[in-house]
C-alpha cells in the first residue's frame, strides 16, 4: 500500500528529577548536600532510510514516545541519560509542526533531524550550596520533553516527472528508458503510486523519471487519483508532458494538454512555470493531420516537441537525449528550507498556568508551557530575552512574583535557567 502522509504525535523523554541527599560518612562532620542531577530525556529523531519507500509504518502507530532519564541520587550520582528514539523515514519526506503549518525539516539528505528535545534533567541538591545556604534542602525537577503532533508528506526526489491522461502510454516509457516495471494494461489507471526508474546516460551520468498517476480535470480539487500524488511534482526539475497525439480515446489532444496544464496550475502556479517537453505517443495510431495539427499548436506554445511510440522505442532516445540535455543547465532536485516555530505561535498554543514555590529564598516557577519557549531563545542574543522578559510580563509571572514578596536580587529559577530579578 502506497501511504505518503502521516500525522503523529511525538513526545521526547522528559528529564530525571535532581536527589535531594547529604554525605554521610563516619568521623566526617556536616559532609554537605551531595545530591546528584536527574538524567537528560531521549530525543525524537528522524533518519532516512533509503529500504523504505511509503510511510505505510505510520499508518497503525500513530503515537512515539521516547524513554526519560532517571532521577539522581545521593553520592553525586547522576541519574542516566534516557535512550534516543529512533524514527525511520523514507528519503524525501518533509516534516511539518501540525497546528502552524510550518517546516521543521527535509529528510532528502542523510543527516539525522532531532524533531523534539528531550527534557534537561533537574540539579541535585549539590548544585544550591552557597556560604549562606549550605543545606539546601531541595532539588529541581526534570524538564518535560518537547511534545508534538507532526504531519509527515513524502514528496519523491526525482528530477523529471511524467504527466498526461491515464492511458496516454508513460508507464510503456518509463518501462522502455529505465528498469522500472510498472503495470502495463490497456485500461485507465494502471499506475496507481508513483513509479520511479533511474535512466543511465553512460558511466556516472543518471537521472530519476516519476511516473506520476495518471491526471484528470478536476484533479486539483480532489477528482480521480491524480489529486493525491500531484504533492510529488513539486520537486522535478523539469516535466515530460506525454499526450496521445491519436485522440484514441475519442478526447482532442490539444484540450488534454490544456485541461493538465489548468490542474497543474490550480495546484500551485509555480509548477505551471516549470520548464516542460511536450511528447506526443501513439505516432502508429494517428493521420498525419492529428499529428501536424498537434505539432504546430505545441510549437506556437513555446513547448519543444516530440514524437514516439513508446512500445517499439520508436523516438524514445531522442526524447531521452533532450531531457538530458535540457537537465545539465537545470539547478538540482528542490530542498526545502527549514523553518523557525515562531514564538508567538508557541506561546499562544499554550495553557499560561504556572505554580511558584519558595524554597531557601530562591523562587522557583513551574509552567510546563514555558519549556518550548526556553529550548527556543538563545539566551545570549538580547531580543530573544525581551521576548522571554515580555512572556514574563504577558503571562502574569512577574506581577506573582511581586504578590510572593521578591525583591531585587533575589533569585528566580525557571528549570535550569536562574536569573536574579530586576524590578
Amino acid at each position: 500500500m502506497f501511504i505518503d502522509k502521516a500525522v503523529i504525535k511525538i513526545k521526547a523523554g522528559d528529564g530525571g528529577n535532581g536527589a535531594v541527599a547529604f554525605h554521610r560518612e563516619k568521623y566526617v562532620a556536616s559532609g554537605g548536600p551531595d545530591g546528584g542531577d536527574g538524567g537528560k530525556g531521549g530525543d525524537i529523531v528522524f533518519m532516512v532510510d533509503d529500504n523504505l519507500s511509503t510511510l505505510a509504518d505510520f499508518k497503525y502507530k500513530r503515537k512515539y514516545k521516547a524513554p526519560g532519564g532517571m532521577d539522581g541520587q545521593g553520592g553525586r550520582r547522576n541519574g542516566k541519560k534516557g535512550e534516543d528514539l529512533i524514527i525511520r523515514v523514507p528519503r524525501g519526506t518533509i516534516i511539518k509542526e501540525k497546528e502552524s503549518g510550518t517546516l521543521m525539516a527535509d529528510m532528502s539528505d542523510d543527516d539525522s533531524f532531532i524533531a523534539a528535545k528531550g527534557g534537561r534533567g533537574g540539579w541535585g541538591n549539590s548544585h544550591f550550596a552557597t556560604p549562606t545556604r549550605q543545606t539546601p534542602r531541595f532539588a529541581k525537577s526534570g524538564t518535560p520533553g518537547e511534545e508534538w503532533e507532526v504531519v509527515l508528506e513524502l514528496k519523491l526526489l526525482a528530477d523529471v516527472g511524467l504527466l498526461g491522461f491515464p492511458n496516454v502510454g508513460k508507464s510503456s516509457f518509463i518501462s522502455v528508458v529505465s528498469q522500472a516495471k510498472p503495470i502495463i494494461a490497456d485500461y485507465h489507471f494502471t499506475t496507481i503510486t508513483p513509479v520511479l526508474g533511474v535512466v543511465s546516460m553512460g558511466e556516472g551520468n543518471s537521472f530519476v523519471i516519476a511516473d506520476i498517476p495518471g491526471l484528470i480535470e478536476g484533479a486539483s480539487e480532489g477528482v480521480g487519483l491524480g489529486h493525491a500524488f500531484l504533492r510529488h511534482v513539486d520537486r522535478c526539475r523539469m516535466l515530460v508532458h506525454i499526450v496521445d497525439v491519436a485522440g484514441s480515446e475519442g478526447r482532442d489532444p490539444i484540450e488534454d494538454f490544456e485541461k493538465i496544464n489548468l490542474e497543474l496550475e490550480r495546484f500551485n502556479p509555480e509548477l505551471a512555470e516549470r520548464p516542460q517537453i511536450v511528447v506526443a505517443n501513439k505516432i502508429d495510431l494517428a493521420t498525419d493531420e492529428q499529428r501536424e495539427r498537434f505539432r504546430a499548436y505545441i510549437e506556437e506554445q513555446g513547448y519543444k516537441y516530440f514524437e514516439m511510440c513508446a512500445p517499439i522505442t520508436e523516438g524514445t532516445k531522442e526524447v531521452i537525449d533532450a531531457v538530458a540535455a535540457m537537465l545539465s543547465t537545470l539547478p538540482p532536485v528542490r530542498r526545502y528550507e527549514s523553518e523557525e516555530i515562531p514564538l508567538e505561535t508557541l506561546l499562544s498554543k499554550q495553557n499560561t498556568g504556572f505554580e511558584i514555590t519558595v524554597e531557601d529564598d530562591v523562587y522557583i516557577v513551574e509552567a510546563p508551557w514555558l519549556i518550548k519557549i526556553i529550548c527556543r531563545t538563545d539566551l545570549d542574543d538580547y531580543e530573544s530575552l525581551q521576548y522571554f522578559q515580555r512572556v514574563l510580563i504577558s503571562s502574569g509571572i512577574i506581577d506573582a512574583l511581586r504578590e510572593k514578596g521578591i525583591q531585587e536580587g533575589d533569585i528566580v529559577s525557571v528549570y535550569d535557567y536562574e536569573f536574579e530579578f530586576v524590578n
